[in-house]
């Protein structure tokens, strides 16, 4: 069944809270901004219908990769924040974080998340703190955790250029740049899958409460 527009929306991760993991009274919610390097990659073709605001009535299963290079959280920093969600999308998620984040990394991570990227929280069935890889040539983004693999390369345009897409329907995607799965396998609990081919992108995600 396909959701409400509404509904999708909230679950791309963007700025949605999840009231299961708020702590705080209304009216003292945290003052947040961030500014994020976002890679991805899922089973959708090319280009995903999810990153146009239209839900997919096939399965998109993905990994996005999140690496917050600035921003703060009741001024508790949020740069050098990596994690990837691995995700069926409207379904579920597992959240896995770079195990090199500090105590004060994580204690800004777990009060921004349900705030920047409360779809993805609210439907999360783990969170682990595990080796997360990332490798970038002129060609190729590559990033891994124990569960997953993703290798992509950009999808060539016009004159060799890079294909750009603007003013879609998230704040998760300005800068957005089409990218194409080389390899994109993952192994879990919940599904396992091998894809390449499919769609990949990469962009910035720029937020604030």
């Amino acid at each position: 069944m396909t959701m409400k527009r509404r509904e999708f929306s909230k679950i791309l991760g963007t700025a949605a809270i999840a009231p299961a993991w708020l702590t705080w009274q209304i009216g003292a919610a945290p003052v947040w901004s961030l500014a994020a390097n976002i890679a991805e990659c899922c089973s959708c073709e090319i280009p995903c219908p999810c990153n146009f605001g239209r839900p997919t009535s096939l399965r998109c299963d993905g990994n996005r990769l999140i690496e917050i290079y600035e921003g703060q959280v009741d001024g508790s920093e949020l740069s050098g924040i990596r994690f990837v969600v691995t995700f069926e999308m409207g379904k579920w998620a597992r959240i896995y974080i770079d195990e090199s984040l500090g105590d004060e990394q994580m204690n800004a991570f777990n009060t921004i998340m349900p705030l920047a990227f409360g779809g993805f929280a609210r439907l999360s069935r783990s969170i682990e703190r595990v080796p997360v890889a990332v490798v970038r040539t002129s060609g190729l983004i590559k990033f891994s955790t124990p569960a997953s693999e993703v290798e992509m390369k950009p999808l060539v345009g016009l004159n060799g250029g890079p294909i750009t897409v603007n003013g879609l329907p998230s704040n998760t995607f300005h800068d957005y740049v089409q990218y194409e799965s080389v390899k994109h396998v993952h192994k879990g609990p919940d599904r396992a899958w091998s894809h390449s081919g499919t769609n990949g992108f990469i962009s910035r995600m720029l937020a604030r409460s």
